[in-house]
C-alpha cells in the first residue's frame, strides 16, 4: 500500500543521493521498452495478496523495526506489481517509500529501484532493509534519497528523466492511521500509530483531501517526467472515515493522476483478504473491528475492508505529428 508513507513541501531534509542507482553517472542498463509491460490480459484483475499475513509476508525479509510504520503496503501488492509490469533489470520508484517495501520486493526480483522519503525514521529503516536483502542475496540495487517527493525532479538526477519502467507508490491515510496495541492500566493503549512524532505540517498526511490531492498530483507529475515510454504508474489506495463521512481516496488519486498528464488505464483490487475454499477471510485489525462494531451499534451498516483499490497509469506524448498517441 509502497507504504502509505507520506512527502511534505518546505523543510524537507536534504537528499541522500550518494548510490549507484540514483548518481549521475547512473550506466542505465534498462532495456529499450519492448513492450512487455502489461500484465497478461487474460488474468485476473483481483491480485490475491494476502494468502498469508501481513507479519508473515514480512518475517525474515525485513528488519524487525519495519513494525513500527504506521501504514506498511503488503510486501505481496508490491511483489505483485512488480512481476507484472517489469522485466529483469527494469529500473522501479517508490516516491513515498517508508520502509522500503517497494525497494526490497525489486532488489529480490532482479529489479533496480530507488525511493525518496521525507521522514529520516523510516529512510533509515528503508535503508536497512535495502541491506538485509542484499545480505540474502538479493541482486537488484536499490537505495533511497531522503526528501520531499513533490519537489521530485530537485532530488534525482536528471540522467534518469525517461528511465523508469515502473512506479508503485500509495499515498498517506490522514496523520493516524493502523499502528499497534498493547494492554494497558486503562484499557487498549495504541501506538506506533503516527508517520511523525512531531505532526510535521509539510508532511502530506497532515493536510485535508485538498491539499493532499495537490500535492500527489505534483508528485505524480514528477514520476510521469523519470516514466519511460510504454511505462506504468501503479497506486494503491483506500477510502477511510472521518467523522463518520467517507473519504473517497481512490477517486482522488485518479484525479490527481489526470492533473499529471497520466492516463488511466486499468482498475484492479489488491485483497487485503485469503481466499479459503472460495471464501474470503478477513485480516482486520484490532482497530478496523472496533470501528466496525461501533459503527453498528450505533446503526451505520459499516463492514469490514478486505481490499485495496489498484490504479494503474500510463502517460501520454504527444509525436511530432501532433497525433496523440498514447504511449
Amino acid at each position: 500500500m509502497a507504504e502509505h508513507t507520506t512527502a511534505g513541501s518546505s523543510g524537507a531534509s536534504e537528499p541522500d543521493t550518494n548510490s549507484s542507482a540514483v548518481g549521475e553517472d547512473y550506466p542505465g542498463r534498462h532495456r529499450e521498452y519492448e513492450g512487455r509491460h502489461r500484465a497478461n490480459p487474460e488474468g485476473l484483475s483481483v491480485w490475491a495478496t494476502a494468502q498469508s499475513t501481513g507479519p508473515v509476508q514480512r518475517r525474515g525479509r525485513y528488519v524487525p523495526e519495519s513494525v513500527k510504520h504506521p501504514a506498511r503496503m503488503l510486501p505481496a501488492i508490491a511483489a505483485h506489481a512488480i512481476a507484472a509490469y517489469t522485466q529483469p533489470g527494469d529500473l522501479v520508484l517508490d516516491p513515498m517509500c517508508g520502509i522500503g517495501t517497494t525497494l526490497v520486493e525489486a532488489a529480490h526480483a532482479g529489479r533496480d529501484a530507488f525511493g525518496i522519503e521525507y521522514e529520516p525514521q523510516w529512510s533509515n529503516i528503508a535503508d536497512a532493509n535495502i541491506r538485509h536483502a542484499h545480505d540474502q542475496g538479493a541482486s537488484g540495487r536499490a537505495s533511497v534519497i531522503r526528501g520531499d517527493a513533490t519537489r521530485l525532479m530537485s532530488l534525482v538526477p536528471k540522467a534518469l528523466t525517461g528511465q523508469v519502467a515502473l512506479v508503485v507508490t500509495s499515498p498517506p491515510y490522514g496523520p493516524t492511521v493502523h499502528g499497534l496495541v498493547r494492554p494497558g492500566e486503562h484499557g487498549v493503549v495504541k501506538y506506533d500509530d503516527r508517520y511523525n512524532d512531531g505532526e510535521d505540517k509539510g508532511n502530506l498526511a497532515y493536510r485535508d483531501l485538498t491539499g493532499l490531492t495537490d500535492g500527489f498530483a505534483e508528485i505524480l507529475r514528477g514520476c510521469a517526467t523519470l516514466l519511460r515510454p510504454g511505462g506504468a504508474v501503479v497506486v494503491t489506495a483506500r477510502p477511510w472515515r472521518k467523522r463518520g463521512e467517507l473519504v473517497d481516496l481512490p477517486s482522488a488519486v485518479i484525479a490527481a493522476g489526470l492533473r499529471a498528464g497520466l492516463v488511466p488505464t486499468e482498475r484492479c483490487v489488491a485483497l487485503l483478504a485469503a481466499v479459503r475454499h472460495g471464501q474470503l477471510v478477513a485480516r482486520p485489525s484490532f482497530f478496523q473491528l472496533q470501528q466496525v462494531r461501533k459503527a453498528r451499534t450505533s446503526g451505520v451498516p459499516m463492514h469490514l475492508i478486505a481490499h485495496e483499490d489498484v490504479l494503474i497509469f500510463t502517460k501520454t506524448h504527444t509525436p511530432e505529428d501532433g497525433s496523440g498517441v498514447v504511449a
